[in-house]
């Protein structure tokens, strides 16, 4: 079942290459979508794809990238709007 989820990642997760990391894993699960840095210092996903991928994906966010030290993750689903060819870093 295809379906999106929006996330957000909260702790020590800007500096510290997690949206490269974040890029890299949804690229080797099949998903499309975004990360961006937020003014308040956590990281915005969007995840599009297979729901059992996006599952896997928001895992590797709990462990994120050497230097990186998740606190708190928290996800919405949403319904899948097919809006995405990939998965880019959004500045």
């Amino acid at each position: 079942m295809k379906c999106r989820a929006r996330v957000l990642v909260s702790g020590l997760v800007q500096g510290v290459f997690f949206r490269a990391f974040t890029k890299e894993t949804a690229a080797r699960l099949g998903l499309t979508g975004w990360a961006k840095n937020l003014p308040t210092g956590e990281v915005e996903i969007v995840f599009e794809g297979e729901k059992e991928r996006i599952l896997k994906a928001i895992e590797h966010c709990r462990k994120g990238p050497p230097g990186a030290r998740v606190e708190s993750i928290d996800t919405r689903w949403e319904e899948f709007r097919n809006e995405f060819e990939d998965f880019e870093i959004r500045y």
